[in-house]
């Protein structure tokens, strides 16, 4: 079993709001290392390894223990994880001294060996601006790209920010995607997307499942907790010779997968119902 403490532990410190996570990367880079702690969730060159984000909580005090990693369940994931790829070292983003060394040590992370100061890499100008855009628009640059964030963040808004970088001084300079979410304790503003836009996917996603004859009727409904998402009511014509339970069960993970997937919503419920049973017409 990897021993944590063997990990070589930094820390990029910086109050909230100032571009930490925006410039997360090149902090890392500049110290050759391809992990990151940053708001709950353990990042591996630009993917999510494991966590939930701290910005999923509903509260802002549930967004601290999140980050700080107080949940056991929550932390021993990421444990796991570490265990699993071995880092050499990881870099830990918090907005303190305090912060950092709370997260490596409930991590069982040796103590922080290095410490990177957000004005050390950012103009004060540029801090300002990040504080700004966090106040009034309520963003959080979170370093990995959409695509691998856009799931963990379903029903939240999602912006992809692409950066030019150069990997030396004679190279072609590459896109660099990060994700810029709300965190939902500041959401400004709704995210809608049309009911006919479900019930395409949903139609699609039926035409190519097997045992599948046709979808009849599809409701949408809107969730009233505060995780949101939606309630797909659909109600389906089964090919006879089939399992109606296991076509149902399929149609259903199917359905839940591509919603997600296409349209970053979260899939509250979904309820299948076999109206009727088609028979070919050699079968009548």
């Amino acid at each position: 079993m990897h021993n944590l403490l063997k990990i070589k532990t930094y820390a990029f410190v910086g109050p909230s709001g100032t571009g930490k996570s925006y410039r997360a990367g090149y902090v890392a880079s500049s110290k050759n290392i391809n992990f990151i702690i940053d708001d709950g969730l353990l990042i591996k060159d630009n993917e999510v390894v494991a966590g939930v984000s701290a910005k999923k909580a509903p509260t802002k005090i549930e967004t601290v223990r999140n980050a700080l990693f107080g949940n056991e369940e929550k932390r021993k994931e990421v444990q796991d994880a570490l265990k699993k790829y071995k880092p050499e070292s990881i870099l830990i983003l918090g907005t303190s001294d305090d912060m950092v060394d709370k997260i490596a040590s409930n991590l069982g992370l040796s103590p922080i060996s290095e410490r990177v100061y957000i004005n050390e890499v950012a103009t004060e100008e540029e801090m300002e601006t990040a504080r700004r855009i966090r106040v009034t628009e309520g963003k959080h640059v979170i370093p990995v790209p959409t695509f691998e964030i856009k799931k963990d963040f379903s029903g939240y808004l999602l912006d992809p920010l692409q950066i030019f970088k150069s990997k030396g001084k004679d190279e072609v300079p590459y896109i660099s995607e990060k994700s810029i979410i709300r965190p939902t304790f500041s959401y400004m503003g709704n995210f809608t997307i049309s009911d006919s836009v479900f019930k395409g996917i949903i139609q699609n996603v039926a035409s190519k499942t097997d045992g599948i004859y046709k979808v009849l009727k599809v409701r949408i409904d809107k969730t009233d907790n505060e995780v949101g998402g939606v309630i797909l009511y659909i109600e389906v014509s089964v090919e006879f010779g089939n399992n109606i339970v296991d076509t149902l069960v399929n149609l259903k993970k199917k359905i839940t997968r591509e919603i997600e997937n296409l349209t970053a919503m979260y899939v509250s419920r979904v309820d299948i119902i076999a109206k009727n049973i088609h028979f070919n017409e050699e079968l009548k």
